[in-house]
C-alpha cells in the first residue's frame, strides 16, 4: 500500500489556508476599489449621474444606461414636507457619503422650466403662450437667468466651466434664429420671451416644440450637473468614507495582529516585532487613510497585489523575473566595471608599494608549515605522473609514435643523402627501418622515465630536488633590483592594459542579450 505523501490532517489545513488567503485577498480587492471609486467620485459624479461620456472636442456624447430610484432631495431644507426625484441609483446611494446635495438655485431653476411647461400644457399653446401665468413665469426665468450668469453657482461645485458651456450654447442657439451676435444674458433674455420689442415672438406655437426640446436635451442635462457640497467643521468639504472604511481597517488590523501572533510562534526564533516586519506591506491595508489624506490609501495597491499573488488568483513570476532581470541589465555594467577596476587597481597599487617584491621575500624565507608530514606537492605530481605512466601512456603511444614518425621522416626528407640512400638498390629499406627503430625507442624512454621516477627512489628524489632548485633559483632571481623593477613595471602595465580591454569589452558588450542567453540555458535546465 502506498504511502500518502501528507498526512489528510495537513491537506485540509492547506485547503482552508489557501481558502483563507484567497477570501482576505478578494476582501482587499473590494476595499481598494471601494478607495478608487471614492477618489475619483467627484470628479465623475456627471457619469454616474447621466451616465453620458463626452466625445473629446465634439458635442456628441456616448449614453450608458444607468439604474434609476428614487431618491429624497436632501436640499429641502428640514421641517418642510419632503421630496423626492428620481436619480441614478450611484448618486442617490453615494452622494450622502460626499455630502453633496442638489443646489438650490439651479434647482429652482429647472422646477421654473417644469413649470412653465406645466402651463402651457394645460392651456395649450394658442392661449398659453400669451396668458398672464406663462408671462409671470417666463419673467421668472429671465430674471434667474439673469442672476445665475451673475452669481455663477457652479462655482462651489469647481464647475464654471459648465455655466460658460450653457451660455456658449445658449448664445450660438439664438444666433441661429435671430442672426445676431448677442451676449450671453442677452441670449436668455430672447430666448424666455415672446413679446421681446426688438425680436418680438420667439416663442411662439411654431416654435415652442422645437425650442423647449433643445432646451431640455441641451441646456438641461449642464444644469442638472451642478451640486451643492456641505463643509465640515473642520473647513474641509464632508466626506464620510471613513464609516464605509472603518470595517475594512479593523478588519485587517484583526487579521494582522492574528497573523503575526502566529508567525511569532510557529518560529520560536523571530519575535511578534519581528513578524510584524515580516509583513511590513499590509500595513496600509489597517492605516485609516480617509481620516488625514485619503489619498494615501491608493498605496493599498501594494498589499492587494502581493495577496492575489500569494493566494494563487493571478501568477506575478514572470512580470517579478523581467522587473529582476530589467534591473540587472542596468546595473550590471557599471557593478561589472566598478568590481573589476577596483580590483585592478588594487593590485597595481600593491605592486607600485613594493608589495610585489615583498612577496617574494617571504616565499624563500618563510617557513613552511607542514600540518600533516606529507609533502603535499609531491604527493600529487607522483599521482599525476603514475596515472599518466600506467593509464595515460599506453592508450596514446600509437599517436605519439605516429607523431615521432612523420617528424622524423619530415626532417630526414629534406636531406640529399638521405634520400640518396633510400634509392640504392638492396638496402633502400635500411632508412625505414632505422626511423622505425628510433620511434620505438624515443616513446620507450619516455616511458621508463616516467616508470623510473614512479619505481626508483633515488630518481624521484633528483627529480623533486631538481624543482625545488628551479624554483628557488627563480624567486632568488627575479628579486635582483633590475629585474624586480621590470618586473613591476611590466605588470602594472599588463594590469592597465587588462583594465582597459576588459571595459571596452564589457561596455561593447549587449548586457540584454547576455539576460537573454540565460534565460534560455534556465528553460532548457528546467526542462532537463
Amino acid at each position: 500500500m502506498a504511502l500518502q505523501k501528507y498526512p489528510l490532517s495537513h491537506l485540509t489545513r492547506r485547503r482552508k489556508n489557501l481558502w483563507f488567503e484567497r477570501t482576505m485577498a478578494i476582501v482587499a480587492v473590494a476595499n481598494f476599489g471601494l478607495v478608487v471609486f471614492d477618489l475619483t467620485y467627484v470628479s465623475w459624479r456627471n457619469f454616474w449621474l447621466q451616465g453620458n461620456i463626452p466625445i473629446p472636442f465634439t458635442t456628441a456624447t456616448i449614453h450608458v444606461p444607468m439604474p434609476q430610484m428614487t431618491c429624497r432631495d436632501r436640499s429641502v431644507p428640514r421641517g418642510q414636507p419632503p421630496q423626492y426625484v428620481q436619480q441614478s441609483v450611484i448618486t442617490c446611494l453615494y452622494d450622502p457619503v460626499k455630502g453633496i446635495e442638489y443646489h438650490r438655485d439651479t434647482r429652482d431653476y429647472l422646477k421654473t422650466v417644469n413649470q412653465l411647461e406645466q402651463q402651457i400644457n394645460q392651456k395649450g399653446l394658442e392661449n398659453g403662450l400669451n396668458s398672464p401665468e406663462v408671462q409671470a413665469t417666463l419673467a421668472s426665468l429671465r430674471q434667474q437667468s439673469n442672476d445665475m450668469i451673475v452669481t455663477n453657482p457652479f462655482a462651489g461645485a469647481n464647475k464654471s466651466g459648465t455655466l460658460e458651456q450653457i451660455k456658449n450654447r445658449m448664445r450660438r442657439q439664438v444666433r441661429q434664429r435671430v442672426k445676431a451676435n448677442l451676449t450671453s444674458r442677452e441670449s436668455f433674455n430672447i430666448f424666455w420671451s415672446t413679446d421681446n420689442a426688438q425680436y418680438p415672438n420667439y416663442l411662439s406655437p411654431a416654435t415652442w416644440n422645437s425650442e423647449i426640446g433643445w432646451f431640455n436635451t441641451t441646456i438641461r442635462p449642464l444644469i442638472e450637473t451642478n451640486y451643492f457640497r456641505t463643509i465640515g467643521e473642520d473647513g474641509q468639504p464632508t466626506n464620510y468614507f471613513w464609516v464605509l472604511d472603518a470595517p475594512f481597517v479593523i478588519l485587517f488590523l484583526l487579521e494582522f495582529l492574528a497573523r503575526t501572533f502566529y508567525i511569532s510562534r510557529r518560529y520560536t526564533s523571530l519575535t511578534w516585532l519581528d513578524a510584524a516586519v515580516w509583513r511590513w506591506y499590509d500595513i496600509p491595508l489597517f492605516i485609516p487613510f480617509s481620516l488625514f489624506w485619503p489619498a494615501l490609501a491608493l498605496t493599498r495597491v501594494i498589499p492587494t497585489v502581493v495577496r492575489l499573488h500569494q493566494s494563487g488568483i493571478i501568477d506575478l513570476n514572470a512580470i517579478a523575473m523581467r522587473v529582476r532581470q530589467g534591473f540587472v541589465a542596468a546595473i550590471a555594467e557599471e557593478i561589472s566595471e566598478v568590481v573589476v577596476i577596483q580590483v585592478v587597481n588594487q593590485i597595481q597599487a600593491s605592486i607600485r608599494a613594493g608589495e610585489f617584491s615583498s612577496f617574494l621575500q617571504k616565499t624563500t624565507s618563510r617557513r613552511y608549515v607542514d600540518l600533516n608530514s606529507v609533502n603535499e606537492i609531491e604527493a600529487i605530481s607522483q599521482h599525476f605522473i603514475q596515472i599518466f605512466t600506467y593509464q595515460v601512456f599506453p592508450k596514446v603511444q600509437p599517436d605519439l609514435e605516429a607523431l615521432l614518425r612523420q617528424a622524423i621522416n619530415s626532417v630526414l626528407g629534406q636531406s640529399p643523402a638521405y634520400r640518396g640512400l633510400q634509392s640504392l638498390p638492396g638496402i633502400g629499406a635500411v632508412p625505414a627501418q632505422l626511423t622505425e627503430r628510433l620511434v620505438t625507442d624515443l616513446t620507450q624512454l619516455v616511458y621508463n622515465s616516467f616508470k623510473a621516477i614512479l619505481e626508483d627512489p633515488k630518481t624521484t628524489q633528483l627529480t623533486t630536488q631538481l624543482v625545488q632548485n628551479v624554483t628557488s633559483t627563480f624567486l632568488t632571481e627575479a628579486q635582483r633590483q633590475q629585474n624586480l623593477q621590470e618586473l613591476q613595471i611590466l605588470l602594472a602595465d599588463l594590469l592597465e592594459e587588462i583594465k582597459i580591454n576588459y571595459v571596452q569589452r564589457l561596455s561593447a558588450e549587449d548586457t540584454c542579450q547576455l539576460l537573454d542567453q540565460t534565460r534560455q540555458l534556465q528553460q532548457l535546465a528546467k526542462k532537463g
